[in-house]
């Protein structure tokens, strides 16, 4: 799958969906990252492997859309707005390497689950706390825990 928005090709394998490298970045990096604020073609990279429009993927990072494009003519996104973006990333390459496909998380990540009161992991995740949940889902099915 090729990223138009990028021209970046993302290969479906569990490395694809890391395509900002939020798993393999030391936290120090990438929170010096987040207080800068990420540029805005982060957030249009990471549109593609999720199938979400930019206006989808802006509501579960909790960007307005008269923000959005403030954002977009900036170039970049504030050091709140990243975080939250690199959240739903890093649920992503999570979701990803569990799955081991990109297609096949991404409609993870969309589906309703028991496990979270019936919420979608990305709607559960819309708080930093509801993402460690998501993220503790990922780590219980990895190992086989029954969710």
């Amino acid at each position: 799958m090729t990223n138009t928005a990028t021209g970046i090709t993302i290969p479906n394998h569990p490395q694809a969906a890391d395509l900002l490298k939020v798993l393999q970045t030391p936290a120090p990096q990438l929170v010096e990252r987040v207080r800068r604020g990420l540029p805005f073609t982060e957030l249009e990279a990471l549109r593609e492997p999720l199938g979400l429009s930019l206006q989808e993927l802006a509501a579960y990072a909790g960007i307005p859309s008269r923000t959005l494009v403030r954002r977009r003519q900036a170039g970049r996104l504030d050091p709140a707005e990243s975080e939250r973006v690199l959240r739903i990333e890093r649920l992503l390459a999570l979701a990803t390497e569990m799955l081991r496909d990109v297609e096949r998380a991404r409609d993870w990540l969309k589906s309703p689950k028991t496990a979270l009161a019936g919420l979608r992991p990305l709607d559960y995740a819309d708080t930093e706390i509801g993402a460690r949940e998501v993220e503790q889902l990922i780590g219980r099915l990895r190992h086989g825990v029954f969710s």
